[in-house]
């Protein structure tokens, strides 16, 4: 008989993707509201998206198997 599949944790697969090369990127924090009094440096450094580090990228990858 089949294995069962495993089911994706939808709500680490809303928050970040897997690149070819198998790390993890995010998004960073601190970019939604109260943007006012951040410098345009900050905002500006918001828009890129960051990688996860190594330790936390093998919990994230185990929660979307199929990512």
């Amino acid at each position: 008989m089949a294995r069962q599949k495993l089911k994706t944790h939808r709500g680490a697969a809303k928050r970040f993707s897997i690149t070819k090369s198998g790390k993890v990127k995010r998004n960073k924090a601190f970019g939604r509201h109260i943007l006012t009094k951040k410098s345009a440096k900050q905002k500006r450094n918001q828009r890129t998206s960051g990688v996860v580090f190594e330790g936390e990228a093998k919990t994230i990858k185990r929660l979307m198997p199929y990512g």
